[in-house]
């Protein structure tokens, strides 16, 4: 009886799910189909007086936005959970549309920044700031409120005209931190043996796997990008808030967390306030009298519908300039979503070469690298493109490191932000083995072979000394291939290369001085510097790729594929998925010969 029990309930929740399932699926359907017949035919109606609200509650990511600025993540809504992603390019249109448009007369800032993946990094965030300095130039003024401000909040907010606290809020100010997480002895413990081949004595991403602590020359590197990432931000702020840096690296040292008055005292907030009084400021900007009635406003998702066309802005031409984004690890093959896969964008790219009203391409880099020979199937066609006789330009996010910048080597210009995250020029092979974790439950192999290397991919025992030889000179090579692409692309001597390579991370102030970029700027500098290099003068426009899935994609993809539910979130929850970060790393190592250029598996700022 009690098992019937077990059965029948069992079956009454799956029916239920099942029919949830449904039911959310076609309300899904019904609202896609109606925004999609609606919301294209007309722009929406922009009062005038209007101010445009930007909720900050995402994550600011390089993908490509869907085809009319809006996004539409039918995972997210079927899981109930999960956070927004806002693509870069989608806020920086907005801004530069509302600082055009005379109906919209200010801008409220609000919300706190997610992070995911390699979203709202200090680069990203550094491009919307400047979208927001030219909107605050137009002379219309931006006003921020928040409970709590992070950093990264605050980086972006710092340039509002007023800013607003909270009275029983706070202001974190207590400088960077990149914590990482190494299984060394996790790994001896359970009886996992870890083998590495490398080049480049700052090639760090091996140590997770095989130290406890981080060794003097990965220190050395990681502190320094500290330093230069969190010396742009101080001067960012303190420009922004008349201080000096001294005063922020006061604060910082000092305080570490600002409450209140005590951050109105230290010239980081205007007014301590509550929600409701700053919407009587929001409403005096916009003409209500009524304070019954809302400001006047329009948010970003629908302002983003809101034509260039309308506004007199739209670009009309048949001279395509290709903005291409690469986020992700490396990996052989198609790859999945948030990897670049070198056989998928090779053929992304050699389609574009193709078409004769694309004039130019800027490459939008976003990655930590990965597979060596994915990256130089992409480099390959990116040399081909050029060939062709169509330039390429680099827009380095807030990481084009190892793989990243192999790719970024066949290129006619490369930029990059003061705090992008780049070099790194470096390979290694990992050689996990399994042996001594079956051998403690009794498990064993033996093995006959025709010839002496062929079990040389085998994970049931450590590799000999003749084995690692093989293994490193294979490394050693692929690493000098290194070196000659990035010699022959920056026109630098080998011996120079050589010097500032060695796997070292370096920010993108310090690689421009040292050769590695051509120019500090992000995606607006990137693509007119496109158009000038193709000698387009003001004829051309931008499409950008890969185009995004619609809705019926999504939903065919949902149902191909299952995804685990998203944790509550909170401290456990993101410890959780730093952990899941690390284990995911690994399994992004597909590279065919065991060679990767990439990144710590951990490098990350808080």
């Amino acid at each position: 009886m009690r098992d019937f029990l077990k059965y029948v309930f069992a079956s009454l929740t799956g029916t239920l799910i099942f029919f949830g399932l449904i039911v959310g699926v076609g309300l899904l359907l019904l609202a896609s189909l109606a925004s999609l017949s609606g919301g294209r035919s007309s722009d929406p109606t922009v009062q005038d007086k209007t101010i445009l609200v930007f909720d900050l509650s995402a994550t600011i990511s390089d993908i490509a936005p869907s085809d009319d600025g809006r996004e539409v993540d039918v995972q997210r809504l079927l899981r109930g959970s999960g956070g927004r992603v806002l693509p870069l390019s989608t806020a920086l249109d907005c801004l530069d549309k509302a600082t055009n448009d005379k109906r919209v007369v200010g801008l409220y800032l609000h919300g706190n920044l997610a992070t995911e993946g390699y979203g709202s990094g200090f680069a990203a965030l550094r491009e919307v700031r400047e979208a927001l300095l030219r909107f605050k130039a137009s002379k219309k003024p931006i006003y921020a409120y928040n409970q709590v401000y992070s950093e990264r909040d605050y980086y972006l907010m710092s340039v509002a005209d007023k800013i607003f606290l909270n009275p029983f809020g706070a202001i974190e100010m207590n400088g960077l931190a990149s914590e990482m997480m190494f299984l060394g002895d996790a790994f001896k413990k359970y009886g996992v043996g870890i083998q590495v081949t490398r080049v480049g004595k700052y090639k760090s991403a091996v140590e997770p796997l095989i130290l406890d602590k981080m060794s003097p020359e990965s220190r050395e590197q990681t502190q320094k990008l500290l330093d230069d990432v969190w010396g742009e931000f101080v001067g960012s702020v303190a420009a922004a808030r008349q201080l000096t840096p001294d005063d922020i690296q006061r604060l910082a040292n000092e305080k570490a967390v600002l409450v209140g008055e005590d951050a109105v005292a230290s010239k980081l907030v205007d007014q301590t306030a509550y929600f409701d009084q700053v919407l009587a400021d929001l409403r005096k900007l916009s003409g209500v009298t009524n304070a019954n009635e809302p400001f006047r406003q329009v948010n970003l998702a629908t302002y983003a519908r809101v034509s260039r066309r309308s506004l007199g802005m739209e670009r009309t031409s048949r001279n395509i300039i290709a903005v291409v984004y690469a986020e992700g690890d490396i990996v052989d093959g198609p790859g999945s979503d948030g990897q670049i896969g070198g056989d998928r964008l090779a053929k992304e790219l050699r389609k574009l070469r193709q078409d004769d009203q694309i004039k130019a391409f800027v490459l939008r880099v976003n990655s930590p690298g990965g597979s060596a020979l994915a990256s130089e199937v992409i480099r390959r066609e990116l040399a081909e493109i050029r060939a062709a006789g169509k330039p390429v330009v680099i827009s380095m996010g807030t990481v084009a490191a190892s793989g990243g910048y192999w790719i970024s080597t066949a290129s006619d210009k490369i930029f990059a932000a003061p705090n992008t995250i780049t070099g790194s020029i470096g390979v290694f092979g990992i050689l996990p083995n399994i042996q001594k974790l079956a051998g403690d439950y009794g498990v064993k192999w033996d093995t006959a072979k025709t010839n002496r290397y062929a079990d040389l991919g085998t994970i049931t025992r450590p590799k000999t000394d003749d084995e690692l030889k093989l293994i490193q000179a294979n490394v050693d090579r692929i690493y000098d291939e290194f070196l000659s692409r990035v010699a022959e692309a920056r026109k630098l001597p080998k011996e120079t290369v050589q010097e500032i390579a060695q796997g070292r991370v370096w920010s993108g102030a310090e690689a421009k001085r040292l050769g590695l970029v051509d120019e500090l700027g992000g995606m607006e500098a990137a693509i007119q510097a496109a158009s000038e290099l193709a000698k387009l003068g003001a004829d051309w426009k931008i499409a950008e790729y890969p185009k995004r899935r619609n809705f019926a994609e999504q939903l065919a993809k949902i149902f191909a594929d299952e995804e685990p539910d998203r944790l509550v979130q909170g401290p456990l929850q993101r410890e959780l998925e730093r952990l899941w970060t690390e284990t995911a790393a690994l399994a992004a190592l597909n590279d065919p010969l065991g060679v990767y250029a990439r990144l710590p598996f951990t490098l990350r700022f808080d």
